[in-house]
């Protein structure tokens, strides 16, 4: 594998200074690993994103501190970034032994058309974005391809173990652990009342309605019925008053007799 070349010279501004450096388009960097003490560096912003892009955290990187003819074998172990601008705020690179096995994590890229995706309720879903590996550092791969053409059945899956990775290079990922998988579409459906339900419900609130209007209807209008009862006493009242009028006048031509 191709190493690929990063200039790099001794950092004096340490901590909170190190501010000043990426105003003047540099960034902090830091050096450790095997055989070799931990360096503070600093490297030109804009050649460091370059090999950024191009390195990643799989390719090796050949790291020359001031004007040492020597590189340094490294590779990409963290990078910090603003988490508002996103610019680059520090970078740790690792020396590597190139004869002894190293842990990365390889990002997994998918290839291919599943014909599972050609029944419209299902759908595919890409649980697993990199796989840990152990392997020398100038055999680490870029990639790990996973074919998902082999994907023709509802609810299948591709786990970490169905994969193949070339020769050197042991998989530390759980083989359970689901790489893929085609799963039905979850589809809401609206409940609806049946209809017959409805038109119970409608009878129901007409019987009410007009049972009530019924009612209503019997009593007559509210007092009306008092009234009428204090009428009917008052005319027998005075039916009886006339009537005792007429017999005493009577008996008073009687005694006058």
């Amino acid at each position: 594998m191709e190493q690929i070349e990063l200039q790099a010279s001794t950092r004096q501004l340490m901590g909170k200074k190190s501010r000043f450096l990426r105003r003047q388009g540099i960034t902090p960097v830091h050096l450790f690993g095997y055989d070799t003490e931990a360096m503070a560096l600093q490297v030109e912003t804009a050649q460091l994103k370059q090999v950024l892009r191009q390195a990643g955290k799989t390719h090796l990187v050949g790291l020359k501190v001031g004007d040492g003819q020597k590189a340094h074998s490294v590779v990409v172990r963290e990078v910090q970034r603003d988490p508002v601008s996103g610019e680059l705020v520090h970078v740790d690179f690792f020396q590597v032994s190139l004869k002894e096995k190293i842990r990365v994590e390889v990002p997994i890229v998918l290839t291919g058309e599943p014909p599972a995706l050609q029944v419209k309720t299902n759908t595919m879903t890409h649980e697993l974005d990199t796989l840990e590996i152990e392997c020398l550092p100038d055999r680490i791969p870029e990639k790990i391809e996973v074919d998902v053409s082999v994907l023709v059945k509802d609810d299948q899956v591709i786990q970490v173990g169905d994969l193949a990775p070339a020769e050197g290079i042991a998989v530390l990922t759980n083989p359970e652990q689901v790489v893929v998988r085609i799963a039905p579409l979850q589809i809401e459906k609206e409940e609806k009342k049946p209809v017959a339900e409805e038109g119970v419900e409608a009878a129901e609130g007409v019987e009410a309605a007009e049972g009530a209007e019924g009612a209503e209807a019997a009593a007559g209008p509210p007092g009306e019925g008092k009234e009428a009862r204090e009428g009917k006493g008052s005319t027998e009242a005075r039916g009886a008053a006339e009537g005792k009028e007429a017999r005493e006048p009577k008996k008073h031509e009687k005694k006058g007799e």
